[in-house]
């Protein structure tokens, strides 16, 4: 049975869809679908058992390496359970943890939530969605999110990426992870692939609005009497077509709250870390653990 060799972690709305799809292209690298299986995350998922997880790889070639991408590894304490289930099974599988500027992450994740309807479409404001979502804040807690894989894995196992580093050197950041993972070709960045799940030009769910779109022949009639600007109108109605703005005071208490947790991940890294200084000092340089690791 064949289990993954590596599997990216996290975090959500840090381009792991991109990155999933980018070492999907490589020859030699086999990614599982869906992308995010959720094994040793959700309960309903886990119950499945391990030959059921085992399954999603028995295409891959058998001197492929395998991967998976799930989010849902990095989202404590929603998923309590992820690591003591992947130590159980994949003790050996390298880790791709991706991070962002915790803010950014946040208002993604928040237009992501809207378009999903865990948010409501009207009456609830991202200031107001942080109070009744903790979770927008937690799975944005970068050093909180890995402590425990740290433990268990080990710093040698564990590869941080910084998504706005993916951004401004995209081969550069795959020829790192393809290293990390023990790929011995030289990869190379499929431009054409662009950017997988973008919050913003996702569509909120209305079975109503679904139904209509799927009936037979009615995108040709739709495609022929309905001008593109009358059916991009139309499509933004269920698009967040402006990034949210959180109140001064809201922007505040979420800069102190996640400027504590950068510390301690820049403490590891070796380096400063705030949400002043994050987008700058991430994107010059890669950065892995100090050498002298990571101390807690």
């Amino acid at each position: 049975m064949r289990l993954p060799d590596f599997i990216t972690i996290g975090a959500m709305k840090c381009a792991t869809s991109t990155l999933h799809d980018q070492l999907g292209a490589q020859r030699g690298l086999f990614m599982s679908q869906p992308k995010e299986p959720y094994f040793f995350s959700n309960d309903e998922v886990y119950e499945r058992g391990i030959g059921w997880y085992g399954s999603l790889f028995k295409d891959a070639r058998g001197d492929a390496l395998c991967g998976e991408s799930s989010t849902h590894y990095t989202k404590l304490p929603t998923y309590p359970h992820s690591v003591e289930r992947m130590r159980q099974h994949v003790p050996g599988a390298k880790l791709i943890y991706i991070m962002r500027h915790p803010i950014d992450r946040l208002v993604s994740q928040y237009v992501h939530e809207w378009t999903q309807g865990v948010i409501r479409a009207s009456g609830e404001t991202i200031d107001q969605a942080l109070d009744n979502h903790p979770q927008l804040i937690d799975y944005s807690l970068y050093a909180m999110q890995l402590e425990p894989f740290l433990d268990t894995y080990g710093t040698d196992q564990v590869l941080p990426v910084f998504f706005e580093r993916l951004h401004a050197d995209p081969q550069a950041e795959l020829e790192r992870v393809c290293r990390f993972i023990g790929y011995r070709e030289k990869p190379r960045w499929e431009h054409d692939l662009g950017a997988n799940n973008v919050s913003a030009v996702r569509l909120r769910k209305s079975p109503v609005r679904d139904l209509l779109v799927e009936l037979p022949g009615l995108k040709q009639v739709r495609r022929g009497l309905i001008p593109q600007g009358v059916r991009d109108w139309v499509k933004s109605l269920w698009q967040v077509t402006k990034r949210p703005v959180l109140s001064q005071a809201q922007a505040d208490r979420l800069r102190d709250r996640f400027d504590k947790d950068l510390g301690k991940l820049g403490g590891w890294l070796g380096i400063e870390l705030s949400c002043d200084t994050f987008k700058q000092t991430v994107s010059s340089n890669a950065h892995d653990w100090g050498k002298a690791g990571v101390e807690k």
